[in-house]
């Protein structure tokens, strides 16, 4: 009978816990197979946080493999602490900001080790134990949180961790145990304020805001949207459109297209902001084929910068700090975990960090350049936070 991938990967595991720690070579003859498939194997693994990859070897959690003499200690952990990393994914926008713990961990000298909740809040718990089981001596924590009631319900054990942590890409409700941690975090209130802003300055009114609510970002740039239209003495055009992802739930996306297709025809809104790329591009494709083109009809700001740039017309938008987000978060820990006795009497920090606003063409404020006799060439820009 042919083995299957979930008894690979538990041979796999059995190998790695009885040496320590091997080699990706090593460990393709030893099971039999490809080194492609070992390697795409202990990368899976290791992306659940059952294993720790360095280099081309792969260590069981909380064994580091010993270091060659003269090898760098910043590379592979050095002597610094062991710092754990809980995030709900390690994709899409929690991938630049892992990248960006595991860049700041390394100038360090300190190893870090990551498991992933899959926003399975009620799992953080159990997952974080086992970045305590595997040595981490500090933890950067990004729940698993979607619903609103989240934190409420699935946030009050973080408080009683045994070791110092930052609160990671998450806010706490004013006034909870939680607020008085330390954290770092994007300030998407002024993300949303840079998109609508920006849209005013180009000529329109206030833009319609097309967004999901199944994450604290998304909830975060609604509330940031309703700020920056008080700030800026303008109001809402039209109810909030509810957007889903359009391959889980087809019928309802086409609706949130229909609405905004509505309020373009009819007048009521000549730009949007859209929450999140992916939901944006698949939008400007679904509008193009009924009728209503970006930017000629819409202007259109979309919200993360994730993959904005790839869209056929490139997206403009609003660009979360990701990567610095992780850095600063890692520095805080790790200068926590330094700190002496006294350090339990050092205020603890809310560090907000600003996006930017990357222009492109979406929102045609290219197009309208070009039209004062410019040379036509695509310009760069940077200031008061936009850049492009």
């Amino acid at each position: 009978m042919r083995e299957s991938a979930a008894e690979r990967h538990e041979r796999l595991l059995g190998l790695v816990r009885d040496r320590g720690s091997a080699r990706v070579s090593d460990l393709a003859a030893l099971l039999g197979v490809s080194p492609v498939t070992a390697r795409r194997d202990v990368e899976l693994l290791a992306g659940e946080g059952r294993l720790d990859r360095i280099h081309g070897s792969v260590s069981w959690p909380g064994r580091r493999p010993a270091a060659a003499p003269g090898a760098g200690s910043v590379a592979d952990g050095g002597h610094g602490p062991v710092i754990g990393l809980l995030a709900p994914s390690s994709t899409y926008y929690f991938a630049e900001v892992i990248r960006g713990a595991h860049e700041a961990a390394a100038r360090a000298g300190s190893r870090l080790i990551l498991r992933i909740s899959d926003y399975r809040p009620e799992e953080d718990p159990v997952r974080t134990e086992g970045l305590l089981a595997a040595g981490a001596e500090g933890l950067l924590i990004a729940p698993g949180w979607r619903a609103p009631g989240d934190p409420a319900a699935h946030g009050e054990w973080i408080t009683g961790l045994p070791v110092p942590a930052v609160l990671l890409e998450r806010r706490a409700a004013p006034g909870s145990a939680l607020d008085g941690m330390d954290r770092v975090a994007s300030d998407h209130g002024h993300g949303a304020l840079l998109a609508v802003r920006h849209l005013r300055d180009l000529g329109h009114g206030a833009p319609l805001l097309v967004a999901r609510s199944d994450s604290p970002t998304a909830l975060a740039v609604r509330s940031g949207y309703t700020d920056a239209l008080g700030a800026l003495g303008l109001r809402a055009p039209g109810p909030v459109i509810d957007s889903v992802p359009a391959e889980q739930r087809p019928e309802e996306f086409e609706a949130a297209v229909r609405a905004l297709h509505e309020a373009v025809v009819s007048g009521t809104a000549s730009a949007a902001l859209v929450h999140n790329d992916v939901d944006a591009i698949q939008m400007v494709q679904r509008l193009a084929e009924l009728g209503v083109r970006v930017p000629d009809d819409l202007a259109l700001i979309a919200y993360d910068d994730e993959v904005a740039a790839l869209a056929d017309i490139p997206l403009t938008a609003v660009a979360p700090p990701k990567r610095e987000v992780g850095r600063e978060a890692t520095r805080l820990l790790v200068e926590r975990l330094a700190g002496g006795p006294g350090d339990a009497d050092e205020p603890r920090r809310h560090l907000a960090l600003l996006p930017r606003l990357r222009v492109r063409d979406s929102c045609g404020a290219r197009r309208a350049g070009d039209a004062g006799g410019g040379t036509g060439t695509h310009t760069r820009r940077v200031a008061d936070g936009i850049s492009s």
